[in-house]
């Protein structure tokens, strides 16, 4: 019988809501308020939320309450707002994680760019300051190996050479090269590395 009589009482009011009474619209807001809280909180898993879904399910209600169908069930017109209005929440959340995701992303392949960058330009500086420990000859030799590609043949045959001479210069020049190398970096992983590019 109390079923009925809340049933009565309910269409009562959402006649009064639909005539556009706002104490109407005030007794079902606080009937449904704590239903309609709790039934957001189990998806969207914050308050804040919660309460911005249900605040938004009842301005739609006003705003549209010329429309209600009195006949039809109040509690299930409104639970399909409310349903409504937290997959949209839900599907605006994961849009906002992707977003994050993506710039989160993009942000550290630049930072990476960046570090990359930046530690050429040092591997490039220390070479440079590597090949200025040697001879002017052993650094032109050095540079037509490395920085040319010629053979070695080709060398000695650009400065008028034995191969045996371009070979010693070579040699000499990667002895120099390394322990420069070696004095100046603390790591074996940052000479493997110098060493790498250098092609030694």
């Amino acid at each position: 019988m109390y079923a009925t009589d809340t049933l009565v009482n309910e269409r009562e009011l959402v006649l009064r809501l639909i005539d556009g009474d706002e104490e109407a619209f005030c007794e079902l807001y606080a009937a449904y308020k704590n239903r309609l809280l709790y039934f957001a909180l189990k998806f969207v898993k914050s308050r804040e939320f919660a309460e911005d879904i249900f605040q938004d399910a009842f301005t739609v209600v006003w705003q549209t309450r010329r429309f209600i169908n009195p006949e039809a069930s109040f509690s299930s017109y409104l639970y399909t707002i409310v349903r409504n209005r937290i997959l949209n929440q839900l599907r605006d959340m994961a849009n906002e994680d992707q977003l994050k995701e993506q710039i989160l992303s993009q942000a550290i392949d630049s930072t990476n760019e960046t570090n990359n960058h930046i530690l050429l330009n040092d591997l490039k500086e220390i070479v440079a300051r590597a090949l200025e420990q040697l001879t002017p000859r052993q650094r032109e030799v050095f540079k037509m190996s490395r920085e040319l590609q010629m053979s070695h043949k080709e060398i000695a045959e650009a400065l008028g050479v034995s191969v045996h001479t371009v070979q010693e210069h070579i040699s000499v020049s990667l002895k120099v090269i390394r322990s420069y190398l070696t004095k100046y970096s603390s790591t074996s992983a940052d000479i493997l590395l110098i060493l790498f590019c250098l092609n030694l």
